[in-house]
C-alpha cells in the first residue's frame, strides 16, 4: 500500500481531515514503537510506506507494558486529536496496517499488543 492510499484509507475510516488522518497515523506509530519490540517494530517498518518508516522506530530494544487507554491517551497527546477520537483513530489505524501488511506479521503486532488490542481490531470494519 503507497503512502497517500494509506492515510486516505484512514481518513475515510475516521471521517477525519487528510491532514488529521496523517497526524493520527505517525502519532500511532510512534506509539507503537513504544510498545513493540525492537525487532518486530522493525519487521513491521519493512511493510509500511517509505514515509512513514522513520514513526517506527522504537526508543529502545524493550517493548513499554501499557494498555489501550494509555495507547489512546499518548496518541492524544501527540496528535493534538480528542482522546475519544484517537481512541478510535488507533483501531482505524491498526485495521488499515492489517489491511497493507502480510497477515503473518500482523498477527506478530498483535501477539505483542495483546487480547485487547485483537479484539478492538477484529471488531472493526
Amino acid at each position: 500500500m503507497q503512502f497517500d492510499e494509506f492515510v486516505h484509507e484512514v481518513a475515510d475510516r475516521t471521517g477525519m481531515s487528510r491532514d488529521e488522518a496523517e497526524s493520527l497515523v505517525r502519532a500511532t506509530l510512534r506509539t507503537l514503537a513504544e510498545r513493540l519490540s525492537g525487532g518486530e517494530a522493525e519487521d513491521l517498518r519493512a511493510q509500511l510506506p517509505k514515509q512513514l518508516q522513520a514513526e517506527l522506530v522504537p526508543p529502545q530494544e524493550e517493548a513499554q507494558g501499557f494498555g489501550v487507554e494509555e495507547f489512546a491517551r499518548r496518541v492524544a497527546a501527540r496528535s493534538g486529536i480528542d482522546e475519544t477520537d484517537a481512541g478510535g483513530g488507533v483501531v482505524a489505524v491498526l485495521s488499515v496496517i492489517r489491511d497493507a501488511v502480510s497477515p503473518g506479521e500482523f498477527d506478530d503486532v498483535l501477539s505483542q499488543l495483546g487480547r485487547d488490542f485483537a479484539e478492538l481490531v477484529d471488531a472493526a470494519p
